[in-house]
């Protein structure tokens, strides 16, 4: 048995949750990583896992077996990046997180000329609402938006968003320019993702939209709703850059406008970082802020 591909193939059930779902994120056969870990089990003399119908559980062995395994196969993993020199040349697969928006309109234009720039690097990219577990889902960088919880991480911040409260001239100029959070309810409201039903102004003010003309899963829908004259929205700051210097959209009320939201480069403690983390972090720090202070330039 070759124990350090038992340990992947365990580590790989555990972590996606099944034998199935471990099957398929190593593309191998069903049977053949059932019979892996069984053979690992055997080995040992122990259970490591509890199998049911839906799900895997680890016994106690199993727990202390899967972090052992995580540092022998992280150990292994960092002799063969010096091995190939991922520490004296950035070269190898970087993986980062980003939110789906602000990686669209913000960070990922930055990133491809980053690449660009390090013909030897390639990126692999989850764009995601979720929150990613950097350590458990073995992602080199993320970018976050909001303020953060998880102290094990470091935090590089690179600027701030904000979300605006934002109609078109038109739509204005038709229902009028509300003056106080609390006549919104005589207004047409778009809302999308987590920005719905109710809107938290400062000091704790909640508005419960009525009459909602547009709802959607996304801000690019519900900016596009604004454009069109359709009602009020909320919107973070970096997506709406253009329409805000066009005019075809208009802030509305400043006075009501919610503190600002950091936006962090984070990465995992480690010893020797590769020098792909490195040149990403010293690549995407200045320009992230640049981008950023430049939307507040203009007035977005």
């Amino acid at each position: 048995m070759d124990r350090l591909d038992a340990m992947q193939v365990l580590l790989a059930v555990v972590d996606e949750g099944s034998l199935s779902a471990g099957s398929r994120k190593l593309r191998a056969p069903l049977p053949s990583v059932s019979r892996k870990v069984a053979e690992l089990e055997r080995h040992l003399g122990t259970r490591l896992l509890i199998r049911t119908s839906r799900n895997i559980q680890l016994t106690d062995a199993g727990r202390d077996y899967v972090e052992a395994a995580r540092q022998i196969v992280a150990q292994i993993k960092e002799a063969e990046q010096r091995a190939s020199g991922e520490y004296e040349v950035p070269r190898g697969e970087l993986r980062i997180t980003v939110t789906t928006a602000f990686g669209q309109s913000v960070a990922l234009p930055i990133a491809y000329e980053f690449l660009r720039e390090h013909p030897e690097i390639t990126l692999n990219v989850r764009s995601t609402n979720r929150l990613v577990d950097l350590t458990e889902e073995h992602v080199d960088v993320g970018i976050r938006i909001g303020q953060l919880t998880d102290s094990s991480l470091i935090a590089v911040k690179v600027g701030d968003i904000r979300i605006l409260t934002v109609a078109s001239p038109e739509y204005l100029e038709r229902k009028g320019r509300p003056k106080s959070p609390d006549e919104l309810t005589n207004h047409d409201g778009i809302q999308f993702g987590n920005l719905a039903r109710a809107w938290t102004f400062p000091n704790d003010e909640v508005v419960r939209q009525t009459n909602v003309r547009f709802r959607a899963d996304d801000a690019t829908a519900a900016y596009e709703a604004a454009v069109q004259g359709l009602g009020i929205a909320r919107v973070p700051n970096f997506m709406i850059t253009k329409e805000i210097r066009s005019g075809a959209l208009v802030e509305i009320l400043e006075d009501y406008a919610a503190q600002p939201s950091p936006v962090h480069l984070i990465y995992v403690r480690q010893g020797l970082l590769p020098l792909k983390v490195r040149a990403f972090l010293d690549w995407m720090t200045p320009r992230l802020r640049q981008a950023l202070k430049d939307c507040e330039k203009v007035g977005c």
